[in-house]
């Protein structure tokens, strides 16, 4: 069992991976989508996830990360407790490009554009103000999208859009 990790799955998966590769998925764009009421939120004041949104032509670079043997149950029942709290993701088995030349099917949270939290095409201006001053059970909102930019970084992914959203969040924050 493979699962897709592009935002917070990348530092803070809730598993130990068996196995972690660079991936790549086709189709879809890593973007700040989908309102947050629970985990970096709350209803009065939502904050802002990242979600996987169906777009032409785009693709996001993230990890794939492997699921050990035995363990794909309760992982599986952990992932689902955690991403699907709202019902504003879909639960989908996509193909990934591994950079070792794999191809592996793998669980990933899409983004539902028809749910309520739904927010494609925010300006960044406005993602930048809500991320700044929002806060939920899991934490700060500038948290998140601190430590997805440090982690893609890392990795040598770096996201244009978040890197810029950072430094925005940054200079708000002063």
């Amino acid at each position: 069992m493979w699962v897709f990790g592009y935002g917070s799955l990348l530092w803070k998966p809730g598993f130990t991976p068996a196995e972690q590769v660079v991936a790549r998925l086709s189709g879809y764009a890593r973007s700040f989508c989908m309102t947050s009421i629970h985990h970096r939120g709350t209803e009065a004041e939502p904050g802002l996830v990242l979600a996987l949104d169906a777009v032409r032509g785009a693709a996001c670079t993230g990890l794939a990360l492997r699921v050990s043997e035995g363990e794909e149950d309760s992982v599986l029942a952990y992932l689902r407790e955690r991403e699907l709290v709202s019902s504003a993701y879909v639960e989908r088995h996509v193909p990934l490009q591994l950079t070792d030349g794999r191809d592996v099917s793998a669980l990933a949270y899409v983004i539902d554009p028809g749910h309520v939290q739904y927010c494609g095409g925010m300006p960044l201006e406005e993602q930048a103000r809500i991320i700044a001053r929002a806060h939920g059970g899991m934490g700060a909102n500038t948290e998140y999208l601190f430590n997805t930019v440090q982690h893609l970084d890392s990795l040598g992914l770096g996201d244009d859009d978040l890197t810029w959203l950072a430094g925005r969040v940054e200079a708000l924050g002063r």
